[in-house]
């Protein structure tokens, strides 16, 4: 079989399945089925495929058919300027994430050295991107999972950030260590009861750890906020990723540590 008819096959199977990028993310399995990138794909679609890559291929398209994200199975995901590792330990890094980014980037603009610390680390995309953006800033990294914190510590590694960066496992209640001039996170805030309602990919997929956020969507973010109030620098900055409906609350909750 040809990589046109191969990919045919693949596209129908995921249409029948409703996913929307059904074309999209066939070539792109496809291309890792063949340890090629997408253009090669579409560049070659007469050339046939050998038995092993068309195996490998239809296990791909079988486990996209059952939901299991792309940037599971191609084990990265894009983030900014930046390629990351990413496993089904941490949360798949999203676009809204950069809307942080480009906050702390311009909060930052004129500072020459800051020390930050990221609660909630996951893959390390939030922090390490900030590391790569500013050359003299050093950050801290905490995760209750062990596993989250590999996959941030392999991240690191491949962005040659290894000597700016601090790991430890660390339920946020219990961490205690420095003062920052910078804290960042993105919690876990989708109510429990609103967790099966997220996309098939998420719920079936992505770590529950990441996403839970408690009856009320706030448990986490109450933890992250009580503990920054106590390790930020004065005049430091805190940067929390929220839900849509929760800016209120939210407000209320960092009135009352003493965030301005």
């Amino acid at each position: 079989m040809n990589i046109q008819s191969a990919v045919l096959k693949g596209a129908n199977i995921l249409k029948d399945k409703f996913i929307q990028t059904a074309q999209l993310d066939t070539e792109i399995l496809m291309a890792k089925a063949l340890g090629a990138n997408r253009e090669y794909v579409i560049l070659n679609n007469n050339k046939n495929l050998k038995d092993k890559n068309f195996k490998y291929f239809q296990y791909l398209i079988k486990e996209r058919a059952n939901r299991k994200p792309i940037a599971y199975l191609l084990n990265k995901k894009f983030f900014w300027n930046n390629e990351f590792y990413v496993n089904k330990d941490s949360l798949i890094p999203r676009p809204d994430t950069e809307v942080l980014i480009e906050q702390i980037l311009k909060l930052t603009k004129h500072k020459n050295k800051m020390s930050i610390l990221d609660i909630g680390v996951g893959s390390g995309c939030i922090l390490l991107t900030i590391l790569k953006e500013r050359k003299n800033f050093y950050g801290t990294g905490i995760d209750i999972s062990k596993k989250s914190l590999d996959t941030c510590k392999i991240n690191a590694k491949k962005l040659l950030l290894g000597t700016r960066t601090k790991f430890y496992k660390s339920d946020v209640d219990k961490f205690g260590q420095g003062k920052y001039d910078l804290i960042v996170s993105n919690p876990p805030y989708i109510k429990s009861c609103d967790l099966k309602y997220l996309e098939c990919d998420v719920f079936k997929f992505e770590p529950k750890l990441a996403l839970d956020g408690g009856l009320d969507g706030l448990s986490e973010i109450r933890k992250v906020i009580k503990k920054s109030s106590e390790l930020i620098k004065k005049n430091g900055k805190f940067i929390l990723e929220i839900g849509f409906d929760q800016k209120n609350k939210v407000i209320k909750l960092l009135n009352k540590k003493g965030f301005i």
